[in-house]
C-alpha cells in the first residue's frame, strides 16, 4: 500500500492520491490542444484524464478532441461541462479577453483552475479575478513556462547567491521576428479588445520572468508605444492571404492551405465562428502597438529598461543585469553570437510543436565582477520546449507539486496579476502621457520580496 501510494503524486490542488486527476479544458485553439492537451495525454495519462472539452466552435472542438486523442464528451456550454463532468481542474486556454469569465466561473463552481498566460487583459477583470480567488477555497495557477527554463533558472540562482551584489538595474530587450511577430497581427491579438495588446499578451511572459529574477514587485511604469509597421501603415492590403491580389509582391504572404495543421485547426472550421487565421497584416482594424518601450521602477528601487520589437530579422532576447558588485549578461537565440544562420520560419514552429528530443547542449551566461575578468557560466539546455522549461513546468504541476522548489518557480494569482499590471500600466501611460502607479490599478500593493 505504501509503495503504491508513493508512486502517485500528492497534488497541490488537494485532489488526493487515490484517483486520477480529472481535467476539463476550455478553448481548443493551438495552445489548448497541443501544450495543455496532447502533451498531457502523451506524458501523464497514468495520473490524469480528460473528462471534458469545451469551445464555442463545435467543429473545431471535434477536431481538437481527435488531435488530443481523448474520448471524453465535448460541450459548447462551459457551465454544463463543469456541472456534468465535475472536474478537479479546469484549464483555460481561450481568447485572452475571456480568461476571467472561465477562471471566475470555474472557481465559483468548486474547481481548481490553471490558466494560460496572460491572467487577463485589464485591471477591472484582474480585480474581479482577485476577488473571486479570495472568496474561493480553491487554487489558481498561471502557466508561466519561462521561469522553468534551465537558462532562466541559472540567472535566478546567480542573483539569489548575491553574485553581483545588490541589484540596481536591468536592461531587457525582446525581438520578435517577421514570422512569429507577424503572426500576432494576423490573429485576434491584433485588436486591443481581444488581447490587450502585446504589452499584455506577449510581454506578460517577460515581466513575470523579470519580477521573479528581481524578487520584488513593480511600483511604477512609464511607457512609449506606437503602430508604425503593421496595420494601416502597410503599402497595400487585402481580405486575407488566400484571396489577396497582392500575393506576388507581399513579403508576408502566407499560404495557410500548405500548412496542414493550421488548415485542419482553423480553415476547416472558420465557417462556424468566422475566425480567420490568415488575416491581412495591414488591415485597418489593427489597433495595438508594434513598437514598445517602458521604464519600470520596483519596490526595492531596481530600475527596468524594457523594449519589445515585433518585426526583427531574428527572434531572441538580451539582458544586462547590473549590481553593486558586477554585471550579468544573458541572451538567447542571437544568431551572430553563435556564428550561425537560423531558419526563422521554422524555429517557432519547432518550439511550439513539443516534439524535440531532450538532446543536451550548452548556452553561456557572462558573470563579470568588479575589478575581475569575466567568467563564462555554461548552462546545460535541452532542445525540447523552451530549453526544457515546458517539461519542468508540467512535471511540477502534475507529478511533484508537493516537492519544495528552492527557486520558487510556481506562479499563482498574485504573480499573474503583477505581470499583466505592468503591461496594463504601460498602456495607460501611453494613453495619458504620464507614469502609472501599479497600486492605483487594483487593491494589490507592491511589496519587496527580497529578504
Amino acid at each position: 500500500m505504501l509503495a503504491a501510494s508513493a508512486a502517485m503524486p500528492i497534488h497541490a490542488f488537494d485532489f488526493g492520491a487515490s484517483k486520477k486527476l480529472k481535467v476539463a479544458l476550455v478553448g481548443t485553439g493551438i495552445r489548448g490542444i497541443t501544450f495543455w492537451g496532447k502533451r498531457l495525454v502523451d506524458e501523464y495519462s497514468d495520473i490524469l484524464e480528460f473528462v471534458g472539452l469545451s469551445d464555442i466552435n463545435s467543429s473545431r472542438l471535434e477536431y481538437g478532441k481527435g488531435y488530443i486523442g481523448v474520448s471524453c464528451p465535448t460541450f459548447t456550454d462551459f457551465e454544463k461541462m463543469v456541472s456534468s463532468t465535475k472536474p478537479d481542474l479546469v484549464i483555460v486556454t481561450t481568447k485572452d479577453s475571456t480568461h476571467h469569465k472561465f477562471i471566475i466561473k470555474g472557481l465559483e463552481m468548486g474547481c481548481d483552475v490553471l490558466t494560460e498566460k496572460p491572467l487577463t487583459t485589464d485591471e477591472t477583470k484582474c480585480q474581479a479575478i482577485l476577488d473571486a480567488e479570495k472568496k474561493s477555497n480553491k487554487n489558481l495557477i498561471v502557466g508561466f513556462n519561462y521561469r522553468w527554463s534551465p537558462y532562466a533558472t541559472k540567472v535566478k540562482e546567480l542573483l539569489a547567491n548575491n553574485a553581483i551584489g545588490k541589484l540596481v538595474s536591468i536592461d531587457f530587450h525582446w525581438y520578435l521576428n517577421t514570422y512569429h511577430g507577424a503572426s500576432y497581427f494576423r490573429r485576434w491579438h491584433g485588436q486591443m479588445e481581444s488581447g490587450g495588446s502585446l504589452w499584455v499578451h506577449k510581454a506578460t511572459h517577460h515581466f513575470d520572468l523579470l519580477n521573479w529574477w528581481i524578487d520584488s514587485e513593480p511600483e511604477e511604469v512609464f511607457a512609449y508605444g506606437d503602430l508604425e509597421f503593421y496595420g494601416k501603415n502597410g503599402p497595400f492590403r487585402g481580405d486575407k492571404c488566400r484571396t489577396c491580389e497582392h500575393q506576388s509582391k507581399c513579403d508576408f504572404y502566407w499560404d495557410i492551405n500548405k500548412d496542414e495543421f493550421s488548415k485542419k485547426l482553423y480553415v476547416d472550421h472558420e465557417h462556424e465562428d468566422g475566425y480567420i487565421r490568415d488575416n491581412c497584416l495591414f488591415r485597418e482594424e489593427i489597433d495595438i502597438y508594434d513598437k514598445m518601450s517602458a521604464q519600470v521602477k520596483y519596490a526595492d528601487n531596481t530600475i527596468l529598461n524594457y523594449s519589445l520589437t515585433t518585426y526583427s530579422p531574428y527572434e531572441g532576447w538580451r539582458a544586462a543585469i547590473n549590481g553593486t558588485k558586477g554585471r550579468i549578461e544573458a541572451w538567447q537565440d542571437i544568431p551572430y553570437f553563435k556564428n550561425e544562420t537560423t531558419d526563422e520560419a521554422e524555429k517557432h514552429t519547432k518550439e511550439m510543436a513539443q516534439t524535440s528530443k531532450d538532446e543536451i547542449y550548452y548556452e553561456p551566461v557572462i558573470l563579470h565582477k568588479l575589478w575581475k575578468t569575466h567568467e563564462t557560466v555554461q548552462v546545460p539546455m535541452e532542445k525540447s520546449g523552451h530549453g526544457g522549461g515546458d517539461k519542468r513546468l508540467h512535471d511540477k504541476i502534475f507529478k511533484s507539486p508537493e516537492t519544495e522548489d528552492e527557486f520558487g518557480r510556481t506562479a499563482g494569482v498574485r504573480d499573474g496579476a503583477m505581470s499583466i499590471l505592468i503591461g496594463v500600466g504601460a498602456r495607460r501611460s501611453i494613453e495619458g502621457g504620464k507614469p502609472i502607479k501599479i497600486a492605483d490599478l487594483t487593491d494589490l500593493k507592491p511589496k519587496v520580496k527580497r529578504g
